[in-house]
């Protein structure tokens, strides 16, 4: 089996502002606990169940991007399935866990994928910066050309090590069946195609039924999609919970019986007003001395031209608290590093960070008009940022009972 090193950490710096929140839960229970904790409780050698699973022959981990903890449990009654669940109780497996940080997708699938927190596998942002090009790279959809995922990210993921020794499969879109995110942080196994949520259920069951020990990734996207056009309160983001409620029944109906079924997220998520969807990159004093912006509206990167140094990062700093006060936390990479918000930060990987980063802590989101896409201030349901709506994500766990799913 390729075992894992992990490199020396950047050092930390000694001051820590004394308003940030705690870090993620990396190694105890975060994002980056669970495919290695269900590797585990499958006996996979080399991996640790931190998060007390059961033991298991097989193992289908559900992750649904943008399903918050607060979300589930606030809109329970559409998920009549999954309220069954969580009511029954479930021994010492924790009902929450942390996500990455930043709360966005790139950054969580990869600690998901990897077992490692972003300081190490890179992905430390939505888009960040690419120190060797100079310029601003995405994470997630579109990968620059000059960008080798592999090189970017270049640990073993935990489908790679447990391929070994199990059957791994990941059912999914045939549109990330071996994208760059993809081949980045979930690469190894086999990739079953399906489009809608039934053909996914149905070809997982029928992945499951003939394997042996095995270790399964369902990954749901279409929570995440109504949330960012439509709000995570609206009707529509309701109905795709539903929808997902449905899902999840179906597996537990056609996996087979005894299968552990894991229900996950990478993040959680909140609605932006239009009114508080700010272009910062109007006011001056915001982006003085700034040579790149990157990151998420609720979680800024910040870049500054190296002729800057510790006072252009003070003075900026000091711009955007008296601009926004306590609607934001405003704090620089060293900070960061410090408060553990990265995990151990990789030497290759610091640079990827900003010199500055802008956290939103109330219902706000900042752009940089310069760049965005207008389509992208049209966007409602948000994440990114440390509160608790964004970085608490539920942990269910279940056996499926293995009867037939009843025709509609």
């Amino acid at each position: 089996m390729t075992s894992v090193r992990v490199p020396e950490a950047l050092p930390s710096a000694p001051a820590l502002p004394q308003n940030l929140p705690v870090a993620p839960a990396f190694g105890d229970r975060s994002i980056a606990e669970v495919l290695t904790s269900a590797a585990a409780s499958l006996g996979v050698p080399g991996f640790e169940n931190r998060l007390n699973l059961p033991a298991a022959k097989r193992v289908c981990v559900v992750l649904a991007d943008g399903l918050g903890r607060n979300l589930l449990k606030q809109k329970s009654a559409h998920t009549p399935f999954l309220r069954a669940v969580m009511q029954s109780g479930q021994g010492r497996v924790p009902v929450s866990l942390d996500s990455a940080f930043p709360s966005t997708t790139a950054a969580s699938l990869a600690s998901f994928g990897t077992g490692l927190p972003a300081g190490q596998h890179g992905m430390v942002g939505y888009d960040v910066l690419d120190p060797g090009q100079d310029r601003v790279v995405n994470m997630l959809g579109g990968w620059d050309a000059g960008v080798d995922p592999q090189l970017w990210q270049p640990f073993p993921t935990v489908f790679e090590r447990a391929a070994e020794h199990v059957d791994v499969s990941t059912v999914g879109l045939p549109q990330f069946s071996d994208s760059a995110m993809t081949r980045a942080a979930l690469r190894g196994g086999r990739y079953v195609t399906a489009t809608t949520s039934h053909a996914r259920t149905a070809a997982a069951a029928e992945a499951m039924a003939g394997a042996g020990r095995a270790l399964m990734y369902f990954y749901v996207n279409e929570l995440d999609k109504a949330g960012h056009r439509h709000g995570c309160q609206s009707p529509q983001w309701e109905h795709q919970l539903e929808e997902l409620d449905a899902t999840v029944k179906r597996l537990s109906a056609t996996l087979p019986a005894g299968t552990t079924i894991l229900l996950t997220a990478d993040h959680g998520m909140l609605d932006v007003p239009v009114s508080q969807r700010i272009d910062y990159s109007a006011d001056p004093d915001l982006v003085a001395g700034v040579r790149h912006t990157a990151g998420e509206p609720r979680m800024v990167h910040l870049y500054l031209d190296a002729s800057e140094g510790d006072a252009g990062r003070a003075r900026l700093i000091a711009a955007w608290r008296a601009r926004f006060g306590d609607r934001i936390w405003a704090f620089t990479r060293e900070e960061a590093t410090a408060a553990g918000f990265f995990g151990a930060v990789r030497a290759e990987v610091g640079p990827r960070i900003g010199d500055v980063m802008i956290a939103a802590r109330d219902a706000v989101a900042f752009y940089d008009t310069r760049r965005a896409r207008p389509t992208a201030l049209e966007v409602v349901g948000q994440h990114g940022s440390l509160t608790k709506a964004e970085r608490e994500v539920p942990l269910l766990c279940f056996q499926a009972d293995g009867k037939r799913a009843p025709r509609a």
